[in-house]
């Protein structure tokens, strides 16, 4: 049964309250309490929901959770989403997986940093995800790493390693930091299937349901995403110009907060980078408060002209700093090799709390990144994604001012993979999105990188993915959205009200 007939008139309110994916899943349900769409009737596949809609993706599938949640839908895998109510004999034997499952995040958000990762829609540009080109992945390098080494290699060095992480790696990360200015062995080291793994597993030991976190606001999805699963209750701390110390050590003498999680250095999505002297008054404070510091430093790397100010972990004079690092952003995200830098002490406790997750991470990565830092690749590479990512940087930035400075306003950033950008206009993030996928663009909304809600007129688009050509194109059909709403809100404005009659 073709859904689309009985719901193609139907607009969504996007000025009412209730999120746009409750309005959806309200709907739906009517139709199937009211016997319209009867037991065992196949819904659409989420994509053609949200084109239905004319929303993202991530809203028709939260409204499908909903449902799902209600027992008013189920999911069969590699089949679809169905009506559940009155369903037969053969489906009531049916194991009521959805039944089984603990609670899990009902934030309208919670898949979107899976679906930033999957395979985007076909004819959409994507200025989504944040991920360096595949097009500057040094894969003949690491090819020749293979090919030139295989022989050599200790067939005990593929068996199970240490969960802490290979050992010739942590000594070779040890080595990177310490130029850094960021004194550490192998016993500070930790090696993580990606950094998300890190801040999953300090929320394991360090959190537990009530305490408290600091956070900037907007700041990175997947540790907002974390903390919150957690059970943790965020502090805002506003990310403007000027760290607010004063309002930090305010929540720090209310609040006690377990951590303060941060991200100094090309902040996502801001871009921002924290000045010198604010970092080491940071540090004063947090080592007069004995404050945790989890900083998060996937971009320091990826500067294009000045390079940025020391990691605070370098200012570290407490022992309080935790430091996140990834080859993610600087090589390729498929290695899913990240590390993280602390204390002996807590060195030891996350590592007995990483057995349970993966035991160790991937051996051959580790192997292979080893090989790229002790032949001193990594410079190299360095130069040439720095340069390819300016000027990528540059030419959006150009094309930005060009044709969408009347509807937005951005700062261009000194390194990193974003522009943070707002608009000037009436009108929302959301309702951007919702048109520009119509133009087949895609970006991430601002309200998904902040913890409390906000006015939504923010939004981000990454440079670093796509090549200059693509930047261009992805920036007219920007333009074109804009233009398109512009037009709507003028005729709106000149239209004559209507008033309906009281129900």
């Amino acid at each position: 049964m073709d859904i689309s007939s009985f719901l193609n008139s139907t607009e969504l309110d996007t000025m009412d309250k209730q999120p746009l994916y409750l309005q959806i899943a309200s709907l739906i349900a009517d139709k199937i309490q009211k016997q319209i769409l009867p037991s065992g009737t196949k819904l659409p596949p989420e994509r053609e929901l949200a084109d239905l809609f004319a929303v993202s993706r991530t809203t028709a599938i939260n409204a499908y959770r909903k449902l799902e949640q209600q027992g008013m839908v189920w999911t069969k895998a590699g089949s679809g989403t169905y009506v559940t109510q009155g369903r037969d004999d053969k489906a009531l034997t049916e194991v009521p997986w959805p039944q089984l499952f603990t609670a899990y995040p009902l934030n309208p958000l919670a898949s979107i940093l899976r679906d930033l990762v999957s395979t985007p829609t076909p004819g959409t540009l994507s200025l989504g995800a944040g991920m360096p080109d595949p097009a500057l992945y040094p894969l003949e390098t690491f090819t020749e790493l293979y090919n030139c080494n295989i022989g050599r290699v200790s067939p005990g060095d593929f068996g199970h390693i240490p969960t802490e992480g290979y050992n010739p790696l942590r000594m070779a990360i040890a080595a990177m930091l310490s130029e850094k200015g960021i004194p550490a062995s192998t016993e500070n080291i930790l090696t993580l299937s990606g950094s998300q793994q890190g801040l999953y597993l300090l929320s394991k030991v360090l959190l537990e349901p009530g305490d408290y976190v600091v956070m900037e606001s907007p700041t990175f999805i997947g540790a907002i995403q974390v903390f919150q699963a957690a059970g943790a209750r965020v502090l805002s701390l506003p990310c403007s110009e000027k760290l607010s110390l004063e309002l930090l050590e305010d929540f720090l003498i209310r609040y006690r907060p377990k951590l303060l999680y941060i991200l100094p250095t090309y902040q996502n999505p801001t871009g921002r980078v924290m000045p010198e002297n604010e970092r080491q008054d940071l540090i004063k404070l947090a080592k007069r408060h004995r404050l945790v510091i989890v900083e998060d430093d996937p971009y320091s790397d990826l500067h294009y002209g000045e390079q940025p100010p020391q990691a605070l972990k370098a200012l570290d004079s407490y022992g309080g700093v935790v430091y996140l690092g990834t080859f993610s952003k600087i090589l390729f995200p498929g290695l899913r090799t990240g590390y993280l830098a602390g204390p002996p002490v807590l060195i030891n406790r996350l590592a007995l709390e990483k057995q349970y997750i993966d035991l160790h991470s991937n051996n051959i990565a580790q192997w292979l990144v080893t090989m790229f830092l002790n032949e001193e690749k990594l410079a190299e590479h360095l130069t040439t994604v720095r340069r390819e990512y300016k000027k990528r940087r540059d030419t959006m930035a150009k094309a930005l001012q060009r044709l969408c400075a009347n509807d937005i306003e951005f700062t261009i950033p000194g390194g990193g993979f974003y522009f943070w950008c707002k608009l000037i206009k009436s009108g929302t993030s959301q309702r951007l999105l919702q048109e520009a996928a119509k133009n087949g663009i895609s970006f991430v909304p601002g309200e998904a990188f902040h913890t409390v809600p906000t006015l939504d007129k923010e939004f981000r688009l990454c440079f670093t993915t796509h090549n200059e050509e693509v930047l261009l194109e992805g920036v007219q059909r920007l333009a074109k959205t804009l233009t398109q709403i512009t037009k709507t809100n003028k005729e709106n404005d000149s239209a004559p009200s209507s008033v309906r009659p009281i129900i």
